[in-house]
């Protein structure tokens, strides 16, 4: 069964940082495609970055430069460190993993934005 936990969101000021934090309980974690996605308030929900097995990685335009996504695959986690934050950075934040035969989603974390 998997699990994914995310954690570090919370209320930031425009032009801050915060780093998101997503911990999985699966086995050979690394092997799989890790992602960040976001739904903002009346949006649909967005792919934010991605990360393969490979340590690959892809940008949405809106975030690149100013988001990076890592993982660590004995940690067993994957990590999103946002810079620059914007008011349009406001949403909840999901981890995906993205398996074999399906994907799975953690509950998210919430990232407001505001002064």
């Amino acid at each position: 069964q998997v699990q994914l936990v995310e954690s570090g969101g919370g209320v930031v000021q425009p032009g801050g940082s915060l780093r998101l934090s997503c911990a999985a309980s699966v086995d050979r974690f690394s092997s799989y495609p890790m992602a960040w996605y976001r739904q903002g308030p009346g949006k649909e929900r967005e792919m934010v970055a991605r990360i393969g097995n490979d340590q690959g990685t892809i940008y949405a335009d809106a975030v690149r430069g100013r988001f990076t996504i890592s993982r660590d695959n004995v940690k067993k986690t994957v990590s999103l460190d946002m810079n620059k934050l914007r008011p349009a950075d406001t949403a909840v934040y999901y981890c995906k993993l993205i398996g074999w035969h399906a994907d799975y989603w953690g509950l998210g974390t919430r990232v407001t934005v505001s002064s």
